[in-house]
């Protein structure tokens, strides 16, 4: 009992989501000391929904491993390609094989749905016993992550909030382990010019005309549909925040500048040809500039806030690069006012 207590402890001692996967797994490992466990969850749009390995640990091992969380989609494994872990994701219900070893599948749900399996592979099978202790810590954990939920995202569209972006931001300065890994210079200028990041300031165009003249319900429909097609047009790794009012962000991995232009423009032209009930149709404002390694939060904001700002005094429902304004003279590059942290 004292072991389990402990371990459920360390299990709701972080605030980190990668951590919380990593967190499980370690503390299924102490506690039943199987041949390997592992966290799979289920991502991308329905059609092309994959399979990425949040956290894995085998026998032996000193720590969880996982997919790389910014991995191409088209290279994970197909939702078909692993029929058990898709049939307990779809039944919500745990399902046992018998074996060498013998495997049990238990469905990773919260508050919005079903999201995953959680993998078991043991020298025999489950005992009933061991099979409710699983069961009680996934509970557990579900209700953990539900309350990370309610606090980092933002309770209309379900997006991150702002109070989370900062952590996120600083994160970004962390080299990828695969740079780490490159045995050439050459892989390793790639890792990290794969790892350059972009942050884009979306900003609705006349919203305040939407709720003077259909009022704030249909105003925060507007922000809710807004967001599902910002969910539909990025990628499952990218980044989506509400800032609040009209105001979203995005932080997203591109090679370069010209492949975050392409994906804030596909923005801009699903949300110009999406009807709005009621509305019709809206237009968007977007202001984008690349991270530079010794960024603050607030220091990037204010480059892609400046940009966004451009683009709404010259004409709106456009795309603009706080770079490409720079170079072409339309913004002055050096700015003071980011350069000071407050706080």
């Amino acid at each position: 009992m004292t072991d389990l207590v402990e371990r459920l402890a360390d299990l709701t001692a972080h605030r980190d989501r990668d951590v919380l996967d990593a967190s499980l797994v370690s503390a299924l490992c102490e506690l039943l000391s199987p041949v390997s466990v592992a966290v799979h969850r289920c991502v991308g749009d329905e059609g092309n929904q994959r399979w990425l390995t949040r956290a894995r640990m085998a026998a032996g091992e000193v720590a969880p491993v996982a997919d790389a969380g910014w991995a191409e989609i088209d290279l994970l494994p197909r939702l078909d390609d692993r029929p058990a872990w898709r049939d307990s994701l779809r039944s919500q219900n745990p399902l046992s094989f018998a074996g060498a070893p013998a495997t049990a599948l238990f469905p990773l749900a919260t508050d919005t749905g079903t999201v995953g399996v959680l993998e078991l592979r043991t020298a025999s099978a489950l005992s009933l016993p061991e099979s409710r202790s699983v069961s009680s810590i996934l509970r557990l954990y579900r209700n953990f992550e539900g309350l990370l939920d309610y606090s980092e995202r933002d309770t209309l569209t379900g997006l991150l909030n702002r109070k989370t972006f900062d952590d996120a931001f600083l994160k970004l300065s962390l080299p990828p382990a695969n740079a780490a890994a490159a045995s050439t210079d050459d892989e390793r200028r790639d890792a990290l010019a794969a790892a350059t990041h972009y942050l884009g300031v979306i900003d609705i165009d006349h919203f305040k005309r939407v709720n003077d003249g259909f009022g704030h319900l249909i105003g925060d429909e507007v922000l809710l549909l807004l967001s599902r097609v910002m969910r539909g047009t990025f990628r499952y790794h990218d980044r989506l925040y509400r800032f609040g009012g009209e105001e979203f962000v995005v932080l997203m991995r591109c090679a370069d500048d010209a492949s975050a232009a392409i994906a804030f423009e596909r923005l801009r032209a699903n949300v110009a040809q999406y009807t709005f009930p009621q509305v019709g149709h809206i237009s968007i404002s977007v202001g984008y500039t690349v991270v530079d390694a010794c960024d603050t939060p607030s220091r990037a904001f204010e480059r892609a806030d400046r940009a966004v700002y451009y683009a709404k005094e010259h004409g709106r429902d456009q795309v603009r690069s706080h770079a490409a304004l720079v170079a072409g003279g339309l913004l002055e590059g050096a700015h003071q006012t980011g350069d000071v942290e407050l706080f």
